[in-house]
């Protein structure tokens, strides 16, 4: 089963973020007032090879499990959104997170424009003056195909499901935001 480039236009603007599985990443990220939509998918892998779970999961071809977030910039800043997301991946650990290892679990943010270039780089040059070592790759978005159907809001359609970011990160974040 192939899945086509993910080339729906964001009403707004777009960053593509990968940490690990990507259903809990993709539920956190979705709980971020100013988040108008989600999307898992494979990102920045061999781009003559249209990808699925399976394949992804061999590590062959170089994807890596994504999400495509499109926010509303006027109610949410990327560095926010970053913020989140360092809060729910560890960038010290080299294609890992969580129980989850493979080239398709690294961390990596890719853009898909020179204003969130510059934004993701100032942020990450002063994220990695925290740790010794850092593994979190920046770069321009190469490629981007949808997950399949199953994997989208994953953990709203299965809440017991297995994810790396606990059930106490997810209620940390969810009242980050209640609380504004």
């Amino acid at each position: 089963m192939s899945h086509a480039k993910n080339t729906a236009p964001c009403d707004g603007s777009a960053i593509y973020l990968a940490g690990g599985c990507f259903w809990g990443l993709e539920k956190v990220l979705s709980m971020i007032p100013g988040v108008i939509d989600t999307e898992c998918g494979y990102a920045n892998g061999y781009p003559l090879f249209i990808p699925d779970y399976m394949t992804v999961c061999s590590g062959k071809f170089g994807y890596c499990e994504a999400v495509r977030v499109c926010y509303d910039p006027a109610l949410v800043k990327l560095e926010r959104i970053l913020d989140v997301f360092f809060l729910v991946i560890d960038p010290t650990l080299l294609n890992r997170q969580g129980n989850d290892r493979g080239i398709q679990y690294r961390t990596g943010i890719y853009w898909v424009d020179d204003g969130a270039e510059k934004i993701v780089t100032s942020y990450v040059e002063s994220e990695r003056k925290k740790h010794e070592e850092f593994y979190t790759e920046i770069g321009p978005l190469e490629n981007f195909f949808d997950a399949e159907p199953y994997h989208q809001d994953y953990l709203d359609k299965n809440p017991d499901g297995y994810c790396h970011i606990s059930k106490e990160e997810m209620e940390h974040i969810r009242k980050m935001f209640s609380d504004n």
